[in-house]
């Protein structure tokens, strides 16, 4: 259980208190915020495991097993304050990205949930008509549209469990789902419709059934549920929910945005200049724009919780889930010494990368571990060894590795966008490291700030909770009030310089490269299989 104290609550101060439930991949945290966002006291459930794979590439979780971590957490939370635990007036709910799953008309899962991770694939191709084919493939989006229905989870459920299918009344995010079982809507924010689901973000809502890209997540439209803009009531407490959670019934449940959009609030990036960088198991650099700029493209900008803005990003899709990876492979020792001290083996981790050299003496490390959108064929690969390099070498070029991909993310952003940011604002995981964040200064050149808490998207949903609550009279007041920033590292440009050449010299060139044996890699793979 985690406390502290309103910074700002003193005389004038009335204090109001919201419950956050923050789904994660890793974990689920229920959290008391109060309306100078200081986190008055937090559970943290973790997920284990936190998917299931039933076979190989394929990462899935019982839908119920959200909602049973957020009413533990919460049960948690008002056993260790009951006091505060009375003042709540409101719920709100961030969760992961592309989760889905599909309910029957009673809201009872049909099947495990798709979770964010899995890879398998559809084997079909989207149903455009002969001139939409022709129109795509004139501009290069043939290929990417045939690749987006492959990974779509509606399609493989479609092709593969057509009995399921047929039962489905609604195709949820995992967001929606926790909102039902909480109010009995099937309702959902705007701001959480990120993952393969046929979203018109620059409408903030579903696509029409003409839209040119519609065929690529061709669900029904009775099928998609209802949705409502951050800040707005999603309905209140059900009776069945307050049993299962000790809130209220009659409490209402506020939208507010997926764990990215709210991370992106919570560090109070509300104008261009302020980049947003996730440390997170999927690393992103983002921003806020009220321009409809396409981070890449074809790539939409997602919904972000300010109406009529946009949150454009850049993915590393496999990010700090590279320093699990690392950690299971090559840090047992980390690991043994760490649980001996009650403390994280990241954090031992992270003292020794200072015994590494800028640019790890020529280590350096390209993290698309899994391929994307813009690069189907993706590979990880590390190039540079020689005698000197140690296994704490590795471990420091996978944190510069995700830094020169998100450097790289920035670049186009800000090519896309016709601005360049000034400032870097950090929040995941990874943010909570003195060691990372000053390397994240060096490499980038510019100032990087980190919160009061790690907690961000925990706070920006509470931001949209409390603006959609009247508190504030709008996001602008409510960040001025409820973000601070407790920590600014500062580069170091001799430093920088260094990261300036194996940027631009090296790590831009390396997939370019390296693509043609990407993607002969991938052929003689799937010959085999």
């Amino acid at each position: 259980m985690e406390e502290s104290i309103g910074k700002n609550a003193g005389k004038g101060f009335t204090e109001r208190i919201v419950l956050v439930f923050d789904v994660g991949t890793q974990s689920s945290r229920a959290l008391l915020v109060n309306n100078r966002g200081d986190i008055k006291a937090k559970v943290t459930e973790k997920h284990d495991p936190p998917y299931l794979s039933p076979e190989t590439d394929w990462a899935e979780q019982r839908a119920e097993f959200y909602y049973e971590k957020i009413c533990l957490a919460a049960g948690k939370l008002k056993d260790g304050c009951p006091a505060e635990w009375e003042k709540i007036e409101a719920v709100s709910v961030t969760t992961i990205r592309d989760t889905t799953l599909c309910v029957d008309q009673e809201g009872k899962p049909l099947r495990n949930a798709f979770v964010w991770l899995d890879n398998r694939s559809a084997k079909g191709r989207p149903g455009f008509s002969k001139m939409a084919r022709v129109m795509l493939k004139s501009i290069g989006m043939d290929k990417t549209a045939d690749m987006q229905y492959r990974k779509s989870k509606c399609n493989w459920v479609m092709e593969n469990e057509p009995e399921i299918w047929e039962q489905t009344y609604k195709f949820l995010l995992i967001s929606g789902y926790l909102i039902f079982r909480l109010t009995g809507n099937m309702a959902d924010s705007a701001a959480s419709m990120v993952g393969h689901v046929p979203f018109d973000h620059r409408d903030r809502n579903w696509q029409k059934k003409g839209a040119l890209t519609r065929p690529v997540f061709d669900i029904p439209a009775e099928k998609l549920c209802e949705i409502r803009e951050p800040g707005s009531s999603l309905g209140c407490i059900q009776a069945a929910a307050a049993a299962d959670t000790g809130l209220r019934e009659g409490l209402p449940v506020i939208a507010s945005g997926s764990d990215k959009a709210c991370e992106i609030l919570g560090l109070g990036c509300i104008s261009r200049e302020k980049a947003a960088i996730s440390f997170g198991t999927t690393a992103t650099v983002s921003f806020t724009t009220d321009r409809y700029v396409e981070p890449e493209r074809f790539i939409p900008p997602y919904a972000a919780i300010l109406n009529q803005h946009y949150n454009p990003e850049i993915e590393i899709y496999r990010g700090y889930w590279l320093v699990s990876w690392f950690k299971k492979e090559f840090a047992q020792k980390e690991m043994a010494a760490a649980e001996e001290l009650g403390i994280p083996a990241e954090e031992l981790l992270n003292r020794r990368l200072q015994e590494i050299p800028a640019g790890c003496e020529g280590l350096i490390l390209q993290p698309y571990f899994t391929p994307n959108t813009t690069m189907p064929s993706a590979k990880g690969a590390i190039i540079g060894f020689s005698d000197v390099h140690t296994r704490i070498h590795i471990y420091r070029a996978i944190i510069e590795g995700i830094n020169f991909a998100l450097l790289d993310g920035m670049r186009l952003l800000e090519k896309q966008s016709g601005h360049t940011f000034q400032e870097i604002f950090v929040g995941g995981g990874g943010a909570q490291s003195d060691e990372i964040c000053q390397i994240t200064a060096d490499m980038f050149g510019l100032p990087v700030k980190r919160a009061q808490s790690h907690e961000v998207s925990g706070i920006g949903s509470a931001i949209a909770c409390f603006v959609g609550m009247g508190e504030f009279k709008d996001y602008k007041e409510a960040v001025e009030q409820m973000v601070s920033v407790r920590d600014t590292f500062r580069p170091d440009m001799e430093q920088h310089e260094i990261y300036r050449i194996l940027y631009e010299e090296i790590f831009k060139k390396i997939y370019g490269r390296l693509s043609p044996l990407y993607t002969r890699l991938h052929e003689i793979y799937k010959s085999k299989i």
